[in-house]
């Protein structure tokens, strides 16, 4: 059921500290769109045309999240991706989820601060990419991580986006499944204190009820964050952040393609 304050995904909490660093350079480039720092990955080989926006988790702007963006581009679409955080991240604060070597940073007043901002620029900066980037015939998708979940939820309840996608998701409350008009995927680990198996049921259930188009993956043995943040050197928790983004890539290209 969902808690107190009405979450049936949680807010972040410190199992989204924890994480490993992956190998990898980079590609894209930063701009300014909307007066929030932008990181734009574009396809190497062929564009299906398409654009995918990118909402982070908690670790905002760092090198896996930009890996991501380029797996994403990898599969044909420019990715655009905002730094709502506006360089304060949570790892500026906490490395992982034992590190207290920061007394005074206060972890529920980081997150209400950066929830204001992202509320009030998300839609604003959705507009501006559809202006600078997009064409008449250009489709679009979302993907959230962690944080990012309430945003896509939300511009799937608008006209912009074909379809969306969240993998480990926080800080969802009924309404957020209930507005949805286009097809969400949702990727979920099976250990995931801020989406567990009951709230995992209550979201599953409320989209069966509202007859929501919807895709439910699950694995196994890993945690929150698997799909952005996991060990790189076991095969296992290896694949299972690799088929998440190949699963989500080709639940976009079916939907965009209808």
């Amino acid at each position: 059921m969902a808690d107190n304050e009405g979450y049936i995904a949680k807010p972040s909490a410190d199992c989204c500290l924890k994480g490993s660093i992956h190998k990898g350079e980079p590609r894209g480039l930063f701009e300014t769109v909307h007066g929030v720092e932008t990181y734009i990955s574009s396809p190497q080989g062929k564009s299906n045309g398409n654009t995918l926006l990118y909402f982070p988790d908690v670790w905002g702007f760092f090198s896996n999240g930009f890996l991501i963006m380029d797996g994403f581009a990898d599969a044909g679409y420019l990715v655009l991706g905002l730094d709502y955080f506006r360089g304060d991240p949570v790892w500026k604060h906490r490395k992982d989820r034992n590190d207290r070597s920061n007394p005074d940073f206060d972890y529920e007043a980081w997150k209400k601060k950066h929830i204001a901002f992202a509320d009030a620029t998300v839609p604003g900066w959705v507009e501006a990419v559809k202006s600078r980037f997009g064409k008449p015939q250009t489709k679009y998708a979302c993907v959230g991580y962690c944080f990012g979940a309430p945003y896509v939820c939300n511009e799937l309840a608008g006209k912009t986006c074909a379809a969306g996608a969240f993998a480990h998701p926080a800080f969802l409350k009924e309404h957020h499944f209930r507005q949805l008009n286009k097809p969400l995927f949702l990727s979920c680990s099976e250990i995931d204190h801020t989406f567990d198996a009951e709230a995992r049921r209550e979201a599953l259930t409320i989209l069966q009820e509202e007859k929501k188009a919807y895709n439910f993956q699950l694995f196994s043995g890993v945690e929150h964050g698997f799909a952005l943040r996991g060990n790189m050197d076991d095969p296992y928790e290896r694949y299972v952040k690799e088929e998440s983004l190949r699963s989500i890539a080709q639940w976009f290209d079916f939907w965009l393609s209808q």
